[in-house]
């Protein structure tokens, strides 16, 4: 495993993050394929054993238990907190909050608690706002997160799902206010989903802002050739379909491409296929929910891509529609 510090903070991480949308109570998260706590600590401790620090879930997330399950597990593994990184998220303010006139500041305290309390921890190591807030004041919710840091109850704070023009305005806002800047865009990139490279990726360069995004493996598109057996989630999960299904012709050009490399390095294609976001990002997070995609993602650690193996995987991809949260007409 490689590790790497979080943008401009001092958090070091592990060049994998573990998605941990995977874990927590079904019935919660209305996934059948979401796993119970026992089998969620299985994966978790052979991640960890396997050098992953780095591990990302969301209140969210099965309504806070995939929390739940990730810190006591991470609790019953490591042997001290500073052993690993956990980072969680929250969601806007909900109708009933904005009715009774609930701060931006007000709510991110009160998700960050709940949050603590599901983790059993006292302080999260980044602490992500999970989607831009179109009904507040989004100088209160970054007024709220730096009191957050300041409280000693996150170490660094992130973004995840907004554009370019917003992570700027939000860091300009920070730095205007000597307030604790976003070191971090959690976002929707991967080899058949690249439109982060108009704006957002060059933005995150210049500022030393650290891309953990999610989706890396497109659902698990990218890890087997078109026409292969369907896994549940990819059956179940309507995100995806939403996501991939209208690109699913020209998407499944590079796929092949992918499982060629995959075939030449003798690896498999989930490995290429993260191989090519670590030339590019900090630490993506991928999902896992078997040992063998573990397995996966350790190896892309160590296959290096050449230059000509790169462009031929980028040659064909043509521009996408955006999809899901980004598409919302706000």
């Amino acid at each position: 495993m490689e590790y790497t510090k979080l943008g401009n903070s001092d958090v070091t991480v592990s060049r994998i993050c573990m998605g941990c949308m995977g874990f927590g109570d079904a019935a919660k998260g209305h996934h059948s394929w979401i796993l119970d706590a026992d089998q969620s600590r299985e994966i978790i401790a052979y991640g960890f054993e396997h050098g992953i620090t780095f591990y990302d879930t969301a209140i969210g997330y099965a309504d806070g238990t995939s929390e739940e399950y990730v810190g006591r597990a991470l609790r019953s593994i490591a042997g001290n907190r500073d052993e690993y990184q956990i980072t969680t998220k929250f969601l806007p303010r909900t109708d009933a909050e904005r009715e009774a006139g609930v701060t931006g500041q007000r709510h991110v305290a009160a998700n960050l608690d709940a949050s603590l309390r599901h983790l059993g921890l006292d302080y999260v190591d980044l602490y992500i706002c999970h989607m831009w807030d179109y009904h507040t004041d989004m100088a209160e919710v970054m007024e709220g997160m730096n009191e957050a840091v300041k409280a000693g109850k996150a170490r660094a704070i992130g973004i995840s799902n907004c554009y370019a023009y917003q992570l700027a305005k939000m860091n300009a806002l920070a730095e205007a206010n000597g307030w604790a800047k976003f070191v971090s865009i959690q976002s929707h990139y991967n080899l058949i989903a690249r439109e982060d490279e108009r704006e957002l990726a060059r933005l995150c360069r210049e500022d030393n802002i650290a891309m953990t995004p999610y989706s890396a493996l497109a659902a698990g598109r990218l890890s087997r050739l078109p026409g292969a057996e369907a896994t549940k989630r990819r059956v179940e999960d309507q995100v995806a379909h939403s996501k991939y299904d209208a690109t699913e012709a020209q998407d499944d050009v590079i796929i092949n491409r992918v499982a060629e490399i995959a075939r030449r390095h003798e690896t498999s294609m989930t490995a290429v296929s993260l191989a090519w976001l670590l030339a590019k990002v900090t630490a993506p997070v991928v999902g896992m929910t078997k040992p063998h995609h573990v397995d996966s993602a350790l190896a892309a650690v160590t296959l290096k891509l050449t230059d000509e193996e790169i462009a031929y995987l980028e040659e064909p991809y043509v521009p996408h529609k955006l999809v899901g949260v980004m598409a919302f007409n706000h």
